[in-house]
């Protein structure tokens, strides 16, 4: 999706939906495709994210000085960020495209908004790369950083680009001279196009972005939402359970008996530690299982024999006690 092309088809492609009372039953070879694939249940980070970005954009919208205000999401790994990035993006590409067709005679097609990923060791030209990439925009080896950048702005103004998502952020370290250079790049660029810029990574708050004067101009500009593990009651209500009855309800089993799951909450989130991209993974494997098997029907049984991601599984092990010292 790091190319235009990508993403429009990803922005355009009907969600999946779970299966609907009085449809034809699937295949098994259809019913394992979408549990593969598997459905985007609304989350509250989706619901933050999706607020404050549309904030921003009209914050920004006529800002003609400085950079306008920009967004980081933070978290854990496996807490949900992509995907809330994700879907957000969808959503602003789908609301841009179906306003009214520019005027004939426009050079560039209408471009909402860009997906990009910072590259492992990213420079602030393979940064300016990536920017082009996306468009299309054609790259030479013999092009400064300059010259990318200048064709890089003028194109995405140009096609429109309202919203800009930058994965994997927490790759860029400003404490060495080209992380210097590609974060200086990333804030030439909030200047010169008019779009707002969206960030995510690994909790980012706790790495060299916001170091020193460079992460004091970032963190000046850019709102931090934090997306990290649902917990299991909060207030009087429980986030983790309703997130489980969603995906429960979104599954495609012949034999399964509706609120299991919900049933098995407290084991579920010691299990995921709340972490949305673990208990997702759990519950999409434990399908396929079913479907694989014969069963139809997911057990406590069939979830305690699915061997997790090597972070929820280490969350997951009991601590030993350290034994304690005397001077």
């Amino acid at each position: 999706m790091t190319h235009w092309q990508g993403w429009h088809t990803f922005a355009t492609t009907p969600p999946l939906t779970p299966p609907q009372p009085g449809n034809a039953p699937r295949s098994t070879e259809e019913r394992l495709a979408y549990h593969s694939a598997f459905v985007t249940v609304r989350t509250p980070a989706i619901d933050t994210l999706a607020t404050q970005v549309r904030t921003l954009m009209l914050l920004g919208r006529h800002q003609q000085t400085t950079a306008r205000p920009s967004l980081i999401v933070t978290g854990p790994a496996a807490a949900g960020k992509t995907t809330a990035l994700l879907e957000v993006g969808r959503t602003c590409h789908l609301a841009h495209t179906r306003t009214p067709p520019a005027p004939p005679g426009r050079t560039y097609q209408q471009i909402p908004v860009a997906y990009l990923l910072v590259p492992p060791g990213a420079t602030a030209k393979t940064l300016a790369t990536e920017f082009a990439r996306y468009l299309g925009i054609p790259v030479t080896t013999r092009m400064t950083q300059a010259q990318i950048t200048s064709a890089v702005c003028h194109t995405y103004t140009q096609a429109g680009v309202r919203l800009v998502l930058i994965d994997e952020i927490h790759r860029l370290n400003p404490r060495t001279t080209t992380g210097a250079e590609a974060a200086d790049l990333l804030k030439d660029l909030t200047e010169r196009i008019k779009a707002t810029f969206v960030y995510t990574g690994i909790d980012v708050a706790a790495t060299p972005l916001f170091a020193g004067v460079r992460g004091a101009q970032l963190a000046g500009r850019a709102s931090l939402i934090t997306c990290g593990p649902l917990p299991a009651r909060h207030g009087a209500r429980r986030p983790f359970t309703d997130l489980i009855t969603d995906m429960e309800a979104a599954l495609d089993l012949t034999q399964h008996t509706p609120g299991t799951l919900p049933h098995h909450a407290s084991y579920l989130h010691q299990r995921t530690a709340g972490r949305i991209g673990s208990l997702a993974r759990l519950i999409r494997q434990a399908a396929i299982t079913a479907i694989c098997d014969g069963t139809e029907r997911i057990t406590k049984k069939t979830l305690e024999a699915i061997q997790l991601d090597h972070l929820a599984e280490e969350a997951r092990r009991p601590r030993t006690r350290q034994p304690s010292t005397t001077a």
